[in-house]
């Protein structure tokens, strides 16, 4: 097994992820089997607690663990599937310890950072690294490893002290450290530093690790005198899906080969093709779609990372550049007509010039959400709804359509009178953290004419990943479906409602799953894709010639 351990120096999201996921990329592209792992040193067990404000979005998996965004992206650039395990967090590490002290495995021994922990996050990467990620059940030969923080934290110190550990366990040949860090270049002068990447990676050494050294600039460096065996420039670009050919241009997979004695038959190139065809083809797009995001976390874009990718993806199938519009859902409200009248107009002018996806937890902006929804099916504007977004979509539904005015879900009012989503029984424990109904689950399609099971190919199920506590009341969904609102997926027992669609509307859909954690960059999500499709004007050609585009597509 080869371990490649990702850290990070001089400030944090400057793209360790990014230039992980395309390190594995590259080395999956030479016919290696690779998969990921990502630390995280926060004492949180996993991220499903986070506000998306807090740490971005909470990516699920298929076995339902709640993780990191990271590993959304391990799985998109590398196309594989990670389990919870693949996110490692100080909380994990901790609790496994503490419960062997508790069972008495350390038979009467003082428990210490060292070597308790450090030996448990050593057995945890050891344990995870072989277990297979890709369909055909291969155990992984390379392992890449990135380290959430910067050199320094100290959160971070434990984990540093068991990689300077692993490397001598593991052998020189086997292990390989990238330091990425940001060279600033201040506008007044112009002139690019590199005294914070030296300070940083000065502090690693002085920890214990000896960094090969790659640089996260906004330009290419001037000069560099550099002591370490190889430095990458990785300046920004147009697309992400350039950053692997950047630096396999830069001769990092040739220096994998030699550092790492990698057992590479193919060169990358070849492999590597397609990437470069989506870069080149993103880059000429000129037709654009534009897509209004209405949510309660809209300040902070790393929310929606995955709906945005899924959204990219489907865009580049069809040939358009991709404009999203975010629209606090809140700013669509009454109350804020009152208080902020000018906020108030802005928003719904932004929003009646765009098509509509609605998302988000928790009762604020619920309101606006529905208002949003409200507008979507009245004016036949393309909509998508994403697991609160298809809730809404029913109460919207039940109060302007079938008359029910205090319809709602008891999760914003326990005393409606029509519940029309209802709570899980047996996914509320009072505990907050991985009590949902988590992970993939399987939706049986129930109409041979639905516009969703045709985008998934005309298959009868299909298997996508939840996040969810509350469901539609299946008791009520008659009085829907008469009214041309159809419940067109289910779960295998028929109980839970999991796709809806309306009758006469160019595209008004909701799924209570999270299409977009599958979306792929060659391969879209069909939801999003048939949003994309709908706004572009195209979803009812592509229905008519059976789901294929036109060759100019």
């Amino acid at each position: 097994m080869k371990y490649i351990l990702v850290t990070g120096g001089v400030i944090s999201g400057i793209g360790k992820g990014i230039i992980a996921s395309s390190v594995g990329t590259l080395l999956k592209s030479c016919g290696l089997h690779v998969t990921s792992i990502k630390i995280d040193p926060y004492i949180n067990i996993d991220a499903g607690t986070f506000s998306p404000y807090e740490h971005g979005e909470v990516f699920v998996l298929d076995d339902g663990g709640e993780v990191d965004l990271d590993l959304g992206n391990y799985e998109r650039f590398l196309d594989i599937r990670l389990t919870k395990d693949n996110n490692l967090t100080t909380g994990k590490i901790y609790l496994s310890v503490i419960n062997k002290e508790r069972r008495g495995d350390y038979l009467g021994k003082t428990v210490q950072v060292v070597p308790h922990i450090t030996d448990a996050i050593q057995e945890c990467v050891v344990r995870q690294a072989k277990v297979s990620v890709d369909d055909d059940g291969v155990e992984p030969q390379v392992c890449v490893i990135e380290l959430g923080g910067t050199v320094g934290d100290i959160e971070s110190m434990p984990f540093i002290e068991a990689f300077r550990q692993f490397q001598f366990k593991v052998k020189r040949e086997n292990f390989c450290n990238i330091h990425v860090s940001l060279v600033p270049q201040p506008n007044a002068t112009g002139e690019q530093k590199t005294k914070p990447t030296q300070n940083s990676v000065r502090e690693l050494r002085g920890l214990g690790l000896s960094p090969d050294l790659v640089c996260r600039v906004t330009a290419l460096l001037a000069h560099s005198h550099n002591p370490f065996s190889i430095v990458i420039c990785v300046q920004d670009v147009s697309s992400v899906y350039r950053v692997p050919l950047l630096l396999e241009e830069q001769g990092v997979v040739s220096y994998f080969c030699e550092r790492l004695y990698l057992p590479v038959e193919m060169p990358p190139r070849k492999m590597l093709s397609k990437w470069k065809e989506m870069a080149d083809r993103s880059d000429r797009l000129l037709e654009r779609v534009c897509i209004a995001l209405v949510g309660k976390y809209t300040k902070l874009a790393d929310s929606y990372t995955s709906v945005i990718k899924a959204l990219e993806h489907s865009a580049l199938a069809i040939n358009h550049k991709l404009e999203v519009t975010y629209i606090d859902s809140a700013d669509l409200e009454p109350a804020t007509q009152e208080e902020e009248p000018v906020k108030y107009h802005e928003a719904w002018q932004r929003l009646c010039s765009r098509r509509v996806g609605t998302w988000g937890f928790g009762v604020r902006g619920t309101e606006g959400k529905m208002l949003a929804t409200n507008w979507a099916r009245k004016q036949n504007k393309p909509f998508l709804g994403v697991c609160l977004g298809m809730q809404l979509a029913v109460c919207e539904f039940a109060r302007n359509v079938l008359g029910w005015e205090d319809a709602n879900s008891t999760e914003f009012n326990p005393e409606t009178k029509h519940p029309v989503v209802i709570d899980m029984p047996e996914h509320n424990s009072g505990q907050m953290g991985g009590t949902m109904r988590l992970g993939k689950r399987r939706t049986i399609f129930t109409s041979a004419n639905s516009v969703m099971r045709k985008l998934y190919g005309n298959v009868e199920f299909v298997d996508e990943r939840h996040r969810h506590r509350f469901e539609v009341n299946r008791e009520l969904k008659h009085h829907f479906e008469k009214k041309g609102f159809q419940f067109v997926g289910q779960d295998v027992k028929g109980e839970r409602m999991e796709v809806i669609e309306l009758d006469d509307h160019c595209y008004f859909v909701g799924v209570q799953y999270h299409p977009e954690f599958t979306s792929r960059p060659i391969k879209p999500s069909p939801p999003y894709f048939g949003l994309l499709l709908a706004a572009a004007g195209k979803l009812p050609g592509y229905l008519a010639k059976g789901c294929r585009l036109s060759p100019r597509y």
